[in-house]
């Protein structure tokens, strides 16, 4: 009887076992034997594929990578999802916020990628990130209005380093200075801009005009003199420069025009780099520097919901009783949280933490899509580097050993959860 038992478990376990076994089995087993020969298979290399895992700059660069991936994005998904679970247990529309942050569990890497992509734009209309910064920004410090102004042709003005603009010949009261400048498109002049106006004369002070000096139309206009279609540079910075040093300074009136005292007399004015500094355009999320963090970002986005959800189921089965006790004992809600909750909840946080630190090992979608081509060795990962050696370089040996390498590191924290899961089921 015992004999036809086992005989029927075992029929009805074959076909699973077949599943596996060429699902998991199988390819893991070639990818072992695969390791160990060269790029066409026919040749046996030993462990020269493994050595290339310590010897090849990406492969180097995608285990850098990695190790950043697994020390900080399941240690930052998974206190989120503490300080969401606890924060949103006693509010009404706790639930309603749990299902927004939970929500981007049911969105794929793949689309994931593409929007984070987006978000990340470098230009400021259309990448989120950037709008939000330039914004914040641009609240305390404006940006020039003038990014692409100099002077023309036959223009009293000259380079003075470091992107200014000075006088040719130093300027005497009474006599009426123009600074005309060309190459700021007419659409991008400040809103306040009026026509220009041509500076009059004043006894014992330095007048004069900036302008954008282009009249629309081949020969119309006249050359370094305001003309009735062109408008003044409003806000432009003058500076009045003797020895060295600034003696004088002015800011340009809507139609360009500006006055300075007679202390300026003689001296050199100067049109600072500040009015020509280009506009700020945010952070380059997506350069070298900053695309792995951009990428852990969006990959905390996604999964500090998967973390709350689980937090917050474990942390329902806290007993009330030890929370109000060490309330009553004058304990403050952070004590609380810290000495009572979080020590009650350390089974659940570890297995949040380990679940995503092997998800992390694997990761893949996101640095594919989101990192552009000119950083996505900056961003490179293992399974990234797996994918180039197999497909784009043609490297199965190199591939198979980087699969292999990527298996050795997820046994130890599988073995650690099945270990930590056994414990829990005796007690």
């Amino acid at each position: 009887m015992t004999g036809t038992r086992t005989t029927i478990a075992a029929l009805f376990l074959l076909p699973a076992l077949v599943l596996l076994g060429a699902l998991v089995v199988y390819p893991i087993g070639y990818s072992v034997v695969r390791s160990f020969y060269d790029q066409s298979g026919d040749g046996f290399a030993g462990f020269d594929n493994y050595q290339a895992l310590f010897t090849d700059d990406g492969i180097r660069t995608a285990l850098k990578n990695n190790v950043i991936w697994v020390v900080f994005a399941p240690t930052v998904a998974t206190a989120l999802g503490l300080i969401f679970a606890v924060l949103t247990e006693r509010v009404r529309w706790g639930t309603a916020f749990k299902l927004v942050v939970f929500m981007p569990m049911a969105i794929s890497m793949l689309a994931a990628g593409i929007i984070f992509r987006l978000v990340y734009d470098q230009d400021p209309d259309k990448g989120v990130a950037n709008a939000v910064w330039v914004g914040v920004h641009d609240t305390f410090a404006q940006s020039s209005a003038f990014p692409k102004a100099h002077p023309g042709r036959e223009s009293p003005l000259r380079p003075a380093g470091g992107g200014a603009f000075v006088t040719k010949e130093p300027v005497r009261a009474g006599e009426p200075v123009t600074l005309p400048l060309v190459g700021v498109a007419p659409d991008l002049m400040p809103d306040d801009a009026k026509p220009a106006a041509k500076p009059e004369a004043e006894p014992g002070k330095i007048t004069g005009t900036t302008w954008q000096d282009f009249t629309r139309g081949k020969g119309v206009g006249t050359l370094n003199a305001p003309d009735a279609s062109e408008t003044g540079y409003a806000g432009m910075r003058i500076e009045a420069v003797k020895d060295g040093e600034v003696v004088a300074s002015a800011t340009a009136a809507a139609d360009g025009t500006f006055t300075l005292p007679a202390s300026a007399e003689g001296a050199l004015l100067r049109l600072p780099a500040d009015n020509f500094k280009e506009p700020y355009n945010g952070l380059d999320w997506l350069g070298p520097s900053l695309v792995t963090p951009a990428i852990i970002g969006s990959y905390i986005w996604m999964w500090a919901g998967f973390a709350m959800v689980l937090i917050a189921a474990g942390l329902a089965g806290v007993p009330r009783e030890l929370l109000e006790a060490a309330r009553v004992d004058g304990a403050t809600e952070w004590q609380v949280f810290r000495r009572v909750t979080v020590p009650l909840l350390a089974p659940v946080l570890a297995v949040v933490t380990v679940t995503l630190m092997i998800n992390v090992l694997k990761v893949f979608d996101l640095v594919f899509i989101i990192a552009p081509g000119s950083s996505q060795d900056d961003a490179n990962v293992l399974a990234l580097e797996l994918y180039r050696k197999g497909f784009a370089e043609d490297q199965p040996g190199v591939a198979s050993a980087i699969a292999v390498f990527l298996l050795l590191l997820v046994i130890p924290v599988m073995w650690f959860n099945v270990r930590r899961l056994r414990r829990e089921v005796r007690r």
